[in-house]
């Protein structure tokens, strides 16, 4: 693949790594690295995801890349901004390929009911602000066929019936992170995060009707009320009663 020289954010090409979170992570500890850094790899042989699932990727077919903000104006109770605007640049960089693209509470990415793109972020905290925050992401590009025992994956060229360029995905959805963040750093206590949450709500998957899910107590269905500012999901079920869960607390049943 190949990236245009000089690339706009400081950018780590690799052939293959364990995964490109971890290895941002070890540059960190051994350097001052530039926030927006990039590292991008062609394969991950232990990719990361929600609830410790593995990504599953055929070399060189996907998107794999990391890249590293240092967003100390932020509050760590105000974290989940920094997942929204991601999931939000994500989502709106494939929206220009195909329709029926959601926001999968968290911040996974599907089309329709097959999920597109995963993403992790890991924030490193100092004192009552973010100092450091890794966000990794797969998404699904040129992929085939998937063999794994995931149950919905998808992938662009399955959607769109065509190749498309890594390299240029990469630096768009990155050019939409930077638009965001850079908005967010001149307005963190001003009606920009308002903002970013109202298009978040908009963009969510099955945010209108009633749907099946999982928690500890059982499945149930429910409709999206609510996402709160600290990312708790609010639903309401068919009794009326409001549930409200923290990450991992509930599932999408599909």
């Amino acid at each position: 693949m190949c990236y245009p020289e000089p690339f706009t954010f400081p950018l780590i090409t690799l052939d293959e790594t364990d995964s490109t979170s971890n290895h941002l992570a070890r540059l960190c500890q051994e350097n001052e690295v530039a926030e927006y850094t990039t590292v991008i790899a062609a394969f991950q042989s232990a990719g990361k995801g929600q609830r410790g699932n593995h990504w599953e990727s055929a070399p060189g077919e996907n998107l794999l890349f990391s890249f590293v903000l240092r967003p100390t104006f932020l509050e760590a109770r105000r974290q989940f901004l920094l997942s929204q605007i991601t999931a939000l640049a994500v989502k709106e960089e494939l929206d220009t390929y195909a329709d029926g693209i959601r926001i999968k509470w968290p911040n996974d990415i599907y089309w329709q009911d097959r999920k597109i793109c995963g993403m992790l972020l890991e924030n490193d905290l100092e004192g009552n602000k973010i100092g450091c925050c890794i966000a990794g992401i797969g998404v699904n590009i040129n992929q085939e066929a998937f063999h794994s025992d995931a149950p919905n994956p998808v992938s662009l060229m399955q959607i769109t019936g065509q190749r498309h360029s890594i390299p240029d995905i990469l630096t768009n959805i990155l050019a939409r992170v930077h638009a965001y963040y850079e908005q967010l750093r001149a307005e963190p206590d001003g009606e920009y995060p308002a903002k970013i949450a109202a298009r978040y709500a908009a963009a969510l998957y099955r945010n209108t009707g009633f749907h099946p899910y999982r928690d500890a107590d059982g499945t149930f269905r429910a409709r999206l009320a609510d996402v709160e500012p600290d990312g708790r999901f609010v639903l309401e079920d068919e009794a009326g009663r409001i549930r409200k869960y923290l990450f991992k607390e509930v599932q999408y049943l599909l």
